[in-house]
């Protein structure tokens, strides 16, 4: 096993058997996936299973993010993984559902700071399927009153909002960060750089640029497998190392975002690939990618 020690920010956990699960696994329609189809998910997914996949690997801390579990009850997730936090020891932490447009968003927040291991919540915005299509203050969006209105309350309970968007979205990102400083903002998986073309990976970074300028903004690094691919680690290096050059050491956090990423390759393909990426990375930053960032962003 590497000896560096590993703090997965962004990782799953979910029971078919018990229907303890995400919405999208219980049979509801769902979007066209970025990795094509989801056939290798349908299965249980549990510390067990993530242990086996991270053997390899030094994992010492991980950070459980919200999979979309049914909205009705946004703190059903939580309560569920509480009790498997207890039993198996992971998640570490966890990042819980909430709908900032809900008119019962105050007792959402408030109920998962009932939770010490809450650390923050996500809320995927409406986004357009390309860059073109964007409306911005769109019903559902970044911009909209009433996303912002209950965004507004993270800070109330010193939450951290983690944020799953397409690149092309980030203006929006940009203003809702300046506006509310006092609110970490968490880039989930890289911007999502599905289009590796030239054009579109030259706006991507201008795009993160953007973002990079708000002191009040991290990136998490994962989530960059390819449709219906694997792993490619040529394509892969060059989004990590332009993301890194962008953000800096000190704000990007390496992630598995397994069991998601397991669609396109394994859990030691993947850390393996991102250690050899940053392998001309003193240790000292190497260890801040891996472990000491995550720690300082989620409190571990």
């Amino acid at each position: 096993m590497d000896a560096l020690p590993i703090a997965d920010a962004h990782q799953h956990f979910w029971n078919l058997e018990t229907g303890e699960c995400p919405r999208w696994l219980k049979g509801e329609p769902m979007h066209a996936f970025r990795y094509g189809s989801i056939d290798k998910l349908r299965r249980s997914y549990l510390p067990a299973d993530y242990r086996r996949d991270a053997a390899r690997h030094n994992v010492v801390k991980t950070v459980y993010v919200e999979a979309e579990w049914p909205q009705a009850d946004p703190l059903a997730e939580i309560r569920w993984l509480a009790g498997l936090r207890e039993r198996e020891g992971l998640p570490t932490v966890a990042v819980g559902q909430a709908w900032f447009e809900r008119p019962d968003i105050g007792e959402v927040l408030a109920g998962h700071a009932l939770y010490g291991f809450v650390r923050g919540v996500r809320q995927k915005p409406v986004a357009a399927a390309r860059p073109g299509d964007c409306t911005p203050g769109a019903p559902g969006s970044m911009g909209h009153e009433s996303f912002r209105r209950g965004y507004a309350l993270l800070a109330r309970y010193g939450f951290s909002y983690d944020l799953q968007t397409p690149w092309w979205h980030l203006p929006e990102a940009v203003d809702l960060a300046r506006s509310f400083p006092d609110t970490l903002l968490i880039l989930n998986h890289t911007g999502l750089p599905a289009d590796r073309s030239s054009e579109a990976l030259t706006a991507w970074r201008q795009a993160l640029q953007g973002l990079a300028r708000q002191p009040n903004t991290r990136l998490k690094l994962s989530g960059i497998g390819s449709r219906e691919q694997t792993w490619g680690y040529a394509s892969n290096e060059r989004v990590v190392l332009d993301a890194i050059s962008i953000f800096g050491v000190h704000r990007c956090l390496f992630a598995s975002n397994f069991p998601v990423d397991g669609i396109c390759a394994g859990f030691d393909t993947i850390y393996s690939g991102f250690k050899r990426m940053v392998r001309n990375f003193t240790p000292t930053e190497q260890r801040a990618l891996f472990h000491d960032n995550a720690v300082a962003v989620y409190r571990l």
